[in-house]
C-alpha cells in the first residue's frame, strides 16, 4: 500500500530536521507512540498503539535511516509486529524537506507498507484513512511543538 501527503511547517529547515531526528520529539507527536528510544544514531525501536477498525493494535517494531542528505531527505526502512499477534508489516519511506522560505519548509513523504495477518483483512479503504489520520495528527502535534521550541 502506497501512503504519500505533504505539509507545510513555520520553521528553519534545519530546525524541522533536527526534530524529525531526535526520539523525545519524535514520541510526543506520534500518536499513541509509547516508547521510541534510538539504538543508535540510524536505528529506533518504538512502540505505538492504535486502534484499526475494530481491533486495537499495539506495535514493536524497528526503523532504520538507510539514506540521509541532511536537511532534506531521508529514507527509512521499518519492520515489526502487533504485540497481540493482528499482524506484521514492513515499510519504505522516503521523506523530502523543500525550504520554501527561511521560516517555512514543505514535508513530503512517500511510504510503501505492506501487512500480513489480521490489519491486512482491513483493506485498503479503511488503513489509508487510519493513515490519513494519524498523518493529520502528527502533523499538528509537530507544528505545535516546533511553535513552542521556537517561542523558547
Amino acid at each position: 500500500m502506497l501512503i504519500e501527503g505533504k505539509f507545510t511547517l513555520n520553521a528553519p529547515i534545519q530546525k524541522v530536521w533536527d526534530f524529525l531526528l531526535e526520539p523525545g520529539t519524535l514520541a510526543s507527536c506520534i500518536p499513541g507512540a509509547e516508547e521510541v528510544n534510538a539504538v543508535d544514531d540510524k536505528t529506533y525501536e518504538s512502540i505505538v498503539k492504535q486502534k484499526v477498525g475494530p481491533i486495537t493494535v499495539k506495535f514493536k517494531f524497528t526503523t532504520t535511516l538507510t539514506e540521509m542528505e541532511p536537511p532534506r531527505y531521508l529514507k527509512a526502512v521499518g519492520k515489526g509486529a502487533d504485540i497481540g499477534k493482528a499482524g506484521t508489516f514492513a515499510q519504505e519511506t522516503f521523506v523530502y524537506l523543500t525550504e520554501i522560505s527561511e521560516e517555512e519548509v514543505e514535508v513530503s513523504y512517500k511510504s510503501n507498507v505492506s501487512l500480513v495477518g489480521r490489519l491486512a483483512v482491513f483493506g485498503d479503504r479503511v488503513m489509508r484513512s487510519k493513515s490519513k489520520s494519524v498523518g493529520e495528527e502528527f502533523t499538528r502535534n509537530l507544528q505545535e511543538k516546533l511553535k513552542s521550541d521556537l517561542a523558547k
